[in-house]
């Protein structure tokens, strides 16, 4: 059994749910089918005068992150298409500077839809804060800090790439009996991605 475990390759995943207000993230680590949580939190930005240094804050604490869990792939949470233009401008710039701590050290980023996330991790797009928060204690199977939903967030944005780049079969198909993940799930979710 110790020779299978040390045969089993380890891959840390850093989550990230991009926010002007609150940015959250979330560490994983994959070793074999066990996912374990090295970390989550929330950045909150509302204290900070600029959109500039609420920026810089973001690009400094995902470089932190990466400087001291070393991931290997990073994943981060489409911006969802709003009505207010200023308001989608400043999610695309907060979600740009998570993106570019990520390429400066040459980290592979993968975006995932809201609604992808939530099918993902709960078996529903249109699932709520709370509802993913609760299928993530399950995988995990440990409890999380009710208080940091756009952390649980980013957990969950990691674990849907883990389900996605592995096609392995999400939590929510497992219990079904269906077969979910891999390039073909995504496809079949995103087929206004796929030129």
């Amino acid at each position: 059994m110790q020779d299978q475990q040390s045969n089993l390759t380890e891959k840390i995943i850093l989550g990230i749910d991009p926010g002007t207000r609150i940015a959250g993230y979330g560490v994983i680590r994959i070793i074999g089918a066990r996912i374990d949580l090295l970390q989550y939190g929330v950045l909150k930005l509302d204290k900070y005068s600029s959109h500039e240094l609420k920026l810089k804050k973001i690009f400094d604490r995902i470089t932190q992150l990466i400087e001291e869990f070393l991931p290997d792939e990073m994943a981060v949470e489409d911006p969802f298409y709003g009505k207010n233009p200023q308001s989608m401008l400043k999610l695309g710039r907060a979600q740009g500077v998570a993106m570019a701590a990520a390429l400066n050290r040459n980290i592979p980023i993968v975006e995932y839809s809201p609604k992808t996330v939530k099918m993902s991790v709960t078996g529903n797009g249109n699932a709520s804060k709370e509802q993913v928060a609760f299928m993530l204690e399950s995988i995990l199977k440990m409890p999380l800090q009710p208080e940091y939903l756009d952390a649980t967030d980013a957990v969950a944005i990691a674990i849907c790439h883990h389900y996605h780049a592995n096609a392995l079969p999400s939590a929510a198909a497992k219990k079904k009996g269906a077969k979910k993940g891999g390039w073909s799930a995504f496809a079949s979710e995103n087929p206004g991605r796929i030129k």
